[in-house]
């Protein structure tokens, strides 16, 4: 198979041509706000299970159904007031609910569970093609374990062949998958740390947010049960003073909030310094691949130096996550 690259910031049918390609069952990889998806019919079973195909994606991990209006939330599940409250706060937006599902809603979408979960994606391109569509699964846009896409190319990079066609919509501006809460429990449940912090999530609620991993025992989220996030590339985490390095003319990459770091690094002339950050992480990962860095290290001052989101795929990317 051919993947045909659609450029959405030149070419003016971009979105209506991936959109019929949609509607055919294919494949078709987009922007969002977070990191690009892999976009197929939410209720063409045979179009989900080439995502699962196309990704190497386990069949037990559950999908996100990404819609363009609170309406189709509606098709999708079941929205309780308290659902209602975090859509009209912070939707669209990088925020995914998990709620009972509707009866239409297949069962390969749901990992087999009662509940599924979707999203409003604030991304122009994105609310577009799926106006133009209806609901689509959307996992990101990669092989399953790798660092997510935030470029077109990455998508090419892990899944040319494979699927029908990439929508090019430009860089991911945030760069972390969606915050995930699952609300059909008694108490609202953190599944997945994201983009939007639990305390934002909180305040809109008006309630407090559960983290404990007490009810997750089943994956009921992407994110939950496999190893994700890591390049090909040697990767360690460091947490305190910066890591003294020794100048043996490896080339490393070295991801730290350190303000110093460049000096620091002065003692392993091949390092290279960057920021760490949630907008180019994975960015950084996969450009590390292409440039031939023979290790990378992470450098926190302590565990709260980030985000929780982009903690929680630093961890799992070094394999410490869940």
């Amino acid at each position: 198979m051919e993947t045909i690259l659609l450029d959405a910031t030149t070419n003016g049918e971009a979105i209506a041509e991936a959109a019929q390609l949609l509607r055919m069952g294919e494949v078709v990889a987009f922007p969002t706000e977070t990191v690009y998806g892999l976009g197929a019919d939410a209720f063409n079973m045979d179009a989900v299970a080439k995502v699962f195909l196309a990704k190497g994606r386990p069949s037990d991990n559950p999908l996100i159904v990404h819609v363009a209006t609170p309406e189709e939330l509606q098709l999708c599940g079941s929205i309780s007031p308290r659902a209602e409250r975090l859509v009209s706060a912070l939707m669209p937006g990088p925020l995914t609910l998990v709620v009972p599902a509707r009866p239409e809603i297949p069962a390969i979408v749901r990992a087999g569970l009662p509940t599924v979960a979707v999203r409003m994606p604030d991304h122009p391109v994105a609310n577009q093609l799926l106006r133009a569509s209806g609901p689509l699964v959307a996992p990101s846009a990669n092989t399953s374990g790798r660092p997510s896409p935030t470029t077109a190319q990455h998508v090419l990079d892990d899944l040319s062949g494979r699927i029908a066609a990439v929508l090019d919509g430009g860089l991911c501006r945030v760069g972390i998958e969606s915050t995930v809460i699952d609300l059909s429990h008694d108490l609202p449940v953190l599944l997945r740390a994201g983009a939007i912090p639990p305390e934002a999530i909180a305040n809109a609620l008006g309630e407090p947010v559960v983290t404990s991993a007490a009810y997750a025992e089943t994956p009921r989220s992407p994110g939950m049960k496999y190893r994700h996030y890591a390049p090909n590339v040697p990767l360690r985490l460091v947490v305190g003073d910066f890591p003294l390095l020794p100048n043996d003319g490896k080339r490393r990459l070295i991801l730290t909030t350190t303000a110093t770091a460049t000096a620091d690094a002065g003692a392993s002339p091949a390092a290279i310094v960057a920021p760490l950050a949630e907008s180019t992480f994975y960015q950084l990962l996969r450009h590390a691949e292409k440039d031939a860095i023979q290790e990378i290290v992470i450098h926190l001052t302590t565990l709260t130096a980030i985000s929780a989101g982009l903690l929680d795929r630093v961890m799992k990317a070094v394999g410490k996550g869940g």
